[in-house]
């Protein structure tokens, strides 16, 4: 019994002279089939165990979701017992989280390295496992992994990047190197084999992508060359000179580099279907890297989003649009023809600055000016946003982005914090519906104040998302405003006087005359 004591007190003792921690194991994190399940309260435990932690954030309840969950698990499953910890995070549960990591859109796969939280590396959007694996391959590689012998793959169907360096340790070579880590799914090589060179009769430092050993395009690589612009060649190339919208193009078609988009509208069963389609793939041919040309078969039920998107109605076909996915600013082509001069006539005066964007405007809402938050259309909005004796405070959003419906609650609340304001307009607009001729670009959301004033001054907020920021802006431009509108009642009756003394001086001539 006295032997039984004497070693429970010296456990205890030990317990007492080891540091803190060192008797405690670390308890396991919830995982599922090797996949850490990670949420708010043990997100920062997995960064710190982990030197590679690659997350997915996923949406398990739209269709890319569930293809990339698909990929991520298989390739999870490749790389079990390797240095990279697979993880995910359901952001339709987590959305504290998510909103925390600001990790609510895409990208959905990110890899942190080390611990660092707030800037991990962004993992393309893969179409597959292989995807996946490719990228964490390439990007613990560097430019000599891709030395090949690639004659191997000269008959393959897909795309080949091939690199012809001089110098494969030169700053060509790792431009070349950094844009096929972040192209997964195209295949790339790298030679200085002086035969090779010889047999494309081509020089040093050109990038050529091949197909079936065809050369499809070459690009002379240039001091100022980056790995975006690379990118965006080897993408819009690997693209069809006209691309057509489908399941399986819509997102190569709005990821690719190239904002500006020209979208022929057309029936493919109808007659003059090979005519129109012939002229827009010559006219195509002239603006690669500056216009993404994109077909789109009015007749197909699966398009029906994107033909409500752009307000076209299957008998208005055919027709070409021009959009910047930048700015949403949508162009009409003002014809009834579609010969390729026409049509490249209409890009050039696009990207030259003097097309005329198409104004589009919802149906006015009933009852839309008894709302506390106003729903703005294209026909109502100058209307309430220059009404010079109102301070109006408008809501720019996308219906279907999550950052823009996230603010309609933010909204509401301001709309109620002013609502005793007579002098104060609190709205909304679709900007995606409805074309805003109001020379206002950027992004969307967005949140811009107009003034009472009889000039057209926009404002644009860019503070924090607060009723409390956002009244005291209000607050601050209004004086602003009422300074200026001083200075504009005086110019005002300065032009109403001078206006009353012309009128004066033509009655006075009038009766001389007489």
């Amino acid at each position: 019994m006295r032997a039984a004591l004497l070693f429970l007190v010296t456990v205890c003792c030990l317990g007492v002279l080891l540091p803190a921690g060192a008797s405690q194991v670390e308890k396991p994190l919830p995982q599922v089939d090797g996949v850490l399940q990670l949420t708010k309260s043990n997100f920062d435990k997995a960064l710190k165990r982990s030197t590679q932690l690659l997350v997915h954030f996923s949406a398990p309840l739209s269709g890319d979701g569930q293809r990339v969950t698909a990929a991520f698990q298989e390739a999870a499953a490749e790389l079990q017992g390797s240095g990279v910890t697979m993880a995910t995070v359901d952001v339709s549960k987590d959305k504290d989280l998510a909103k925390q990591l600001n990790a609510s859109g895409p990208p959905p796969i990110r890899l942190y390295i080390n611990g660092d939280k707030h800037t991990p590396v962004v993992c393309p959007v893969p179409k597959n496992a292989a995807s996946i694996l490719t990228w964490l391959k390439r990007r613990a590689g560097s430019a000599a992994d891709l030395l090949t012998d690639f004659s191997q793959s000269k008959d393959s169907e897909e795309l080949l990047v091939v690199g012809f360096f001089k110098d494969i340790a030169s700053g060509y070579a790792d431009v070349f190197y950094a844009a096929a880590v972040d192209l997964p799914d195209v295949s790339f090589a790298i030679t200085h084999d002086e035969k090779l060179i010889s047999k494309y009769d081509i020089t040093h430092d050109v990038v050529l992508l091949l197909n079936k050993s065809r050369v499809v395009e070459a690009y002379k690589m240039a001091s100022k060359t980056s790995k975006g612009d690379l990118m965006a060649f080897i993408t819009v190339y690997q693209m069809e000179v006209v691309t057509e919208y489908d399941g399986q193009t819509a997102g190569q078609i709005l990821t690719a580099p190239v904002p500006n988009h020209a979208l022929l509208f057309i029936s493919k069963s109808s007659k003059e279907f090979k005519q129109i389609h012939s002229a827009f793939l010559s006219a195509a041919q002239s603006f690669r890297l500056k216009v993404l040309f994109v077909m789109v078969n009015v007749e197909e039920p699966r398009n029906g989003r994107l033909l409500e998107y752009f307000r076209v109605r299957e008998g208005e076909a055919p027709l070409i649009r021009l959009v910047n996915l930048t700015d949403h600013v949508t162009y009409h082509l003002p014809s009834d023809k579609f010969d390729t001069e026409i049509i490249k006539t209409f890009c050039q005066t696009y990207l030259d600055g003097t097309a005329q964007p198409k104004m589009q405007s919802e149906p006015i809402p009933e009852g839309w000016d008894t709302q506390t938050v106003k729903q703005l259309v294209g026909s109502t909005l100058e209307k309430v946003a220059f009404n010079p004796d109102k301070t109006a405070f408008v809501l720019l959003y996308l219906p279907y982005s999550q950052k823009s419906r996230a603010l309609f609650p933010l909204w509401e609340e301001l709309a109620k914090a002013v609502e005793h304001r007579e002098d104060v307009v609190i709205a909304r607009i679709d900007a995606s519906a409805n074309d805003i001729n109001l020379a206002m670009y950027g992004s969307y959301p967005a949140l811009r104040l107009f003034p009472a004033l009889f000039a057209e001054r926009v404002v644009d907020y860019t503070g924090k998302e607060t009723v409390k920021d956002l009244v005291k802006f209000l607050d601050k431009e209004m004086e602003k405003a009422k300074k200026y509108r001083v200075k504009e009642d005086e110019d005002r009756k300065k032009y109403i006087e001078a206006m009353k003394a012309e009128d004066a001086k033509k009655d006075d001539k009038s009766k001389d005359e007489l």
